[in-house]
């Protein structure tokens, strides 16, 4: 396997986990009372973080590495795409994520439309995501 087989294969999973929050995990949750929503707010919260920034930084190595390849600048492109989705979690998302981390049982009524706030925030992820997995199978 090549250095842009790769690529493509940790952007299609990065996008398939963004795709799975979206259509899955996301709408379960808000199925659930609103104390049961926040109890599995934080363990999935964590997990899913780390999944996605490692899946991300993964693919933007490779990426970088299929460039310095091949020089073909839409490995280039893929790998910057795949990276962008940090400042989109660090400054779109985390402010709502630290929102709902902090509230207080006293303050359940807010966390459903903090949730769903968050939900239609990962469907920007999940584009940044199917944005750098189609530039590398473009490039491939």
């Amino acid at each position: 396997m090549t250095a842009g087989s790769f690529a493509l294969a940790f952007a299609s999973a990065l996008a398939g986990a963004g795709l799975y929050v979206n259509g899955v995990e996301q709408p379960a949750r808000l199925t659930l009372d609103d104390e049961a929503m926040l109890k599995e707010w934080g363990p999935s919260d964590r997990r899913g973080v780390a999944l996605m920034a490692v899946l991300a930084l993964l693919a933007a190595i490779a990426g970088l590495s299929a460039f310095f390849e091949t020089n073909d600048v839409r490995f280039a492109l893929g790998g910057v795409l795949a990276l962008a989705s940090w400042p989109y979690s660090l400054f779109a998302m985390a402010p709502v994520n630290n929102q709902i981390i902090a509230l207080a049982p006293k303050d359940l009524g807010a966390a459903r439309a903090l949730v769903w706030q968050w939900g239609v925030l990962e469907y920007g992820q999940t584009g940044i995501a199917l944005a750098a997995a189609a530039t590398f199978l473009w490039a491939l």
